[in-house]
């Protein structure tokens, strides 16, 4: 196998629990999920990685899938309902950075960072996260410490105000961690 197809993610979609019924496989972004299937109750994630959402458009609550089945993944995730867009997370080689601000449009505490931060709080006497420069590398960051709760993907680019724009409204984010896993 060529090395051009080995970094090429692969996502199948199934209706139903356990990988039954109908079935929608994806190597690339994906809005809206009804063109393909009615509902999508399991998955198997044979590469890549990949940011699924509960609503169309990448919006929504989002989960990060790495490769391995999920045959029964809203009972494992606590999802209320059923993935309706999906994004292939591209692969990383080299350096991860990214600034964090206290406040939206770049303002406040300004902390940069290299590595995975399981508190703000705890390394940067930060009580919140409201906007984000990522400079290298892709990111998730949570919204509880220590890597729990709700999530967002992050990719290079400024993001000047998390309550805007991207679906998730209200949320504070008091961790982020690195996507580092291999696609092999």
């Amino acid at each position: 196998m060529s090395n051009t197809r080995m970094n090429i993610g692969k996502i199948v979609f199934y209706e139903d629990k356990n990988f039954q019924g109908r079935s929608y496989e994806s190597s690339s972004d994906c809005t809206d999920m009804s063109s393909y299937l009615s509902r999508c109750h399991s998955c198997r994630v044979e590469n890549g990685c990949f940011m699924v959402y509960d609503r169309n458009n990448y919006m929504g609550n989002q989960y990060f899938m790495r490769r391995g089945d999920y045959p029964d993944y809203m009972r494992n995730f606590g999802m209320s309902d059923c993935i309706k867009s999906c994004h292939m997370i591209p692969m990383h080689r080299g350096n991860y950075k990214m600034r964090i601000y206290e406040r939206e449009n770049f303002g406040g505490q300004m902390h940069e960072m290299m590595d995975d931060c399981d508190s703000i709080m705890g390394r940067y006497r930060m009580s919140d996260c409201q906007s984000c420069n990522v400079m290298d590398g892709h990111w998730l960051m949570y919204e509880q410490n220590h890597f729990r709760g709700r999530m967002m993907y992050m990719r290079p680019g400024e993001c000047k105000n998390f309550s805007s724009g991207i679906g998730m409204g209200g949320m504070r984010f008091m961790s982020m961690r690195r996507i580092m896993d291999s696609w092999y």
